[in-house]
């Protein structure tokens, strides 16, 4: 249930999916599991990665995360773990499209929303001047203030945080600058990091390989194809795998995204439900080995 490809705006998938609310979220995440991977989801005792993707999402929930999942609000908790020296420089945060002074802004930038992802929620901009503002508005357009419960994934962690939008830094790829810098995903079980996944070519071909913390190729592929060429350990692998372990220290699950430009490493984001919970890991049997780690956990909003 592909619901940016049917309804391509971002105000018409919010209407459907206030339509769809009242359906219960064990009943839709079964529904969309079925639909996007082909087979039953087990919720009573989850074995898989996406299942325990799925079952984190109804049965976890500490508040930290609403912070977490916002764009904006995370480089606080971000520099509450001593980590701020890895922050991109921030140039604004607003409330509305309408806010932005693009007079103001620098040549080159990256503008996003604070409360969502995906390729209508991105502008990379490497000359202003050749700027549709008008594509830009209507993109980065939304109703309300805060997101509603009943999304599309039925994502908890975003649940009721303030909607806006921040405009930082253009990170560059000295190498290649139409291909965008890498971009190292990595999963981490309770401030253990377990395996990393590096995306390349991000703007001219996207590419995903997977490796363990020893920068072994396991050889997996899941919704974009393996890399054509060899990537190199970063020298400073070690340091990404302490920040990526403090980032990850207060949560079950959380893959930390990282950037790692000229041998330094800047924090990209916190995401909790990685695919959310419906990607084909090839070869299958990783989609188990990835929940091994995967502790469950209770946790209502209310707890201490």
């Amino acid at each position: 249930m592909d619901y940016k490809k049917l309804f391509k705006t971002r105000s018409s998938r919010e209407r459907i999916l206030r339509i769809l609310s009242f359906i219960p979220d064990p009943m839709m995440l079964r529904l969309q599991y079925r639909i996007k991977l082909h087979r039953g989801l087990h919720l009573a005792h989850p074995e898989r990665f996406t299942e325990k993707l799925q079952w984190y999402k109804l049965n976890y929930k500490d508040p930290v995360m609403h912070t977490c999942v916002d764009k904006y609000a995370v480089r606080e908790y971000v520099r509450s773990k001593g980590l701020g020296d890895t922050l991109v420089k921030l140039y604004g945060r607003y409330d509305s499209i309408g806010d932005v002074d693009w007079e103001a802004l620098p040549d080159a930038f990256v503008l996003k929303t604070t409360h969502g992802a995906g390729g209508l929620s991105i502008e990379i901009c490497r000359d202003k001047s050749q700027l549709d503002i008008e594509d830009i508005t209507d993109r980065f357009s939304f109703s309300g203030t805060e997101v509603e419960p009943k999304g599309g994934g039925r994502e908890w962690a975003y649940y009721g945080i303030k909607k806006g939008i921040i405009c930082e830094e253009l990170l560059i790829n000295e190498e290649d600058p139409d291909a965008g810098v890498n971009d190292y995903k990595l999963l981490c079980y309770a401030g253990k990091p377990e395996c990393i996944i590096v995306d390349v070519d991000r703007y001219k071909g996207h590419k995903r390989n997977f490796y363990d913390t020893e920068w072994n190729d396991l050889g997996i592929t899941s919704d974009c194809p393996a890399i054509d060429r060899n990537i190199e350990k970063p020298e400073n692998l070690k340091e990404m795998l302490r920040v990526a372990a403090i980032l990850s220290e207060d949560f079950p699950f959380v893959r930390v995204d990282l950037y790692n430009v000229g041998g330094k490493i800047y924090f990209g984001e916190l995401t909790f439900y990685p695919w959310s919970g419906y990607v084909q890991f090839t070869p299958d049997k990783y989609d188990f080995e990835f929940g091994k780690s995967f502790e469950l956990k209770k946790r209502t909003a209310d707890e201490d």
